[in-house]
Order: structure tokens, then C-alpha cells, then sequence
């Protein structure tokens, strides 16, 4: 064979490498972000289940913890309902909604429930929530972290030409929305 067959067939097998690296690439970050999803979503039933035993708790001190408990159970629904369509948008504003829920019942008792704060197992749950939400917030910056860079080699030429070969959608951000952003007012 001559020097020109060699020549293509080594570009036709390097070609054909960097393919494939590219598709395994794409591959390997699509499922760490489908896996860092998994671990918010760990968290979140954390916290589902955690909130169910601090209204308990504080069931026995309060007496206006419906429209909270309200809140808490539209969250709920909002987020099984865009966790069962597989909208990121959608969860993350009932996330975020169910945020201002807690904050409000924290709030609340702090204000209206000072001897509340006395007692040992409400202090273990608030401590476990505050843990279950630093560590929300842990796995929503990562997978954010792992979102950019799928998508960033989503987009980034030549690998966006693979992407676009072997149908690779972008990744939405979990992003918390406007309200969730302003101080939570409590009234009673």
C-alpha cells in the first residue's frame, strides 16, 4: 500500500477515536449530572421527611401553623409533580417555595414560641434541618458545577458537533426563583 492509503486511514482511525472519546465524554458527564440530581433529591426527601416531626413538635406549642403546614403540603405536590414530568425548573421552584415555608415556620416559632426553643427535641430537628439544608444547598452548587460542564462541552467546538450527532440536550441549572430571594414575612 502506498504512502497516502497509510496516511488515510490513520486520519480515518484518529477521527474515528476522537468520536468515540467525545461520546463516552458525553456520556460519563450526562450521568454525573443525572447523578447529582440523585443526591438532591436524596436531600429533599431528607427534608420531607424531616418536616412532618418538627410540626409535631411545634404542633404541641402552636396554634397557627396551618397556612404553613399549607405551604408545606403545595410544595410537596408541586415538587412530586415536576419531579414526575422531569422538569429541573419546575422542582426547583417548589424547592424554593418549600424553603420559604421553612423559613417561615422557623421564624415563627422563634417569635410567637420562645419556650419552644427550650425544648431538646425540637432543638435536634432544627439541627438536622439546618443540616439537611446546608447540605441541599452543597448538592445544588454541584450539580450546577457538573451542569456547566456538560453543557460547556456540550457547546464547545468540535465536541458540539458529536453532541449534536448523538442528540445530547442541554442540562437545565436548578435555579431558585425571585420570590425565594426576598425575606420571608410572618403574620399572624
Amino acid at each position: 500500500m502506498s504512502l497516502g492509503v497509510w496516511i488515510t486511514i490513520g486520519v480515518i482511525v484518529l477521527i474515528a477515536l476522537y468520536v468515540v472519546n467525545t461520546y463516552n465524554t458525553f456520556v460519563k458527564l450526562r450521568n454525573r449530572v443525572k447523578d447529582q440530581w440523585a443526591q438532591i433529591e436524596v436531600q429533599l426527601k431528607r427534608r420531607f421527611d424531616l418536616i412532618p416531626n418538627l410540626v409535631e413538635t411545634v404542633k404541641g406549642y402552636a396554634t397557627h401553623e396551618k397556612d404553613i403546614l399549607e405551604k408545606f403540603a403545595q410544595a410537596r405536590t408541586m415538587y412530586q409533580t415536576a419531579r414526575a414530568d422531569g422538569d429541573v425548573e419546575k422542582m426547583a421552584k417548589a424547592n424554593s417555595f418549600f424553603g420559604g415555608g421553612i423559613n417561615a415556620l422557623v421564624n415563627a416559632v422563634k417569635e410567637q414560641y420562645p419556650q419552644l426553643q427550650a425544648n431538646q427535641n425540637f432543638q435536634n430537628l432544627m439541627k438536622e434541618l439546618k443540616e439537611t439544608e446546608d447540605k441541599i444547598a452543597y448538592q445544588r452548587q454541584f450539580y450546577n458545577d457538573v451542569v456547566l460542564s456538560y453543557n460547556n462541552s456540550r457547546e464547545l467546538f468540535p465536541s458540539s458537533i458529536i453532541a449534536g450527532m448523538f442528540n445530547f440536550k442541554e442540562e437545565k441549572f436548578f435555579e431558585t426563583d425571585e420570590a425565594s430571594r426576598e425575606n420571608v414575612q410572618v403574620k399572624f
